[in-house]
């Protein structure tokens, strides 16, 4: 059974950083499109990045590009995303994802991932 836990979520005042990890088990951590994507109430789930393990490649939201960094850490087997710089429009609950559609990884479209952790909330206050 997949199972994705995330943490390293909490609440920010503006202009801080956050990190965010997420640690896949029961999963085949490399070469999967794996990714973070955040959700806010009312709203549909929204890609911010997405990584392809076997080659490193990234794609990212404009609204996140030059803040935000998806990393993969090998040994330890876990997923992060680096969050520098945050707005206040960057609140919302997060979800790491894997299993996604290898070919199409970078359209970070929500639909195409078959696992989701249960999300940890980032807020973000002036």
């Amino acid at each position: 059974q997949v199972q994705l836990v995330e943490s390293g979520g909490g609440s920010v005042q503006a202009g801080n950083s956050l990190r965010l990890s997420c640690a896949p088990s029961g999963y085949t951590y490399s070469s999967s499109c794996m990714g973070w994507f955040r959700q806010v109430p009312g709203k549909e789930r929204e890609g911010v990045a997405t990584i392809y393990t076997g080659s490193g490649s990234t794609a990212y939201a404009d609204s996140v590009k030059g803040r935000f960094t998806i990393s993969q850490d090998i040994a330890k087997n876990t997923l992060n995303l680096q969050m520098n710089n945050l707005r206040p429009e960057d609140t919302a609950m997060y979800f790491c994802a894997a299993g996604g559609s290898i070919p199409h990884c970078y359209k970070m479209e929500a639909l195409r991932f078959g696992y989701w952790g249960q999300g940890t909330q980032v807020t973000v206050s002036l």
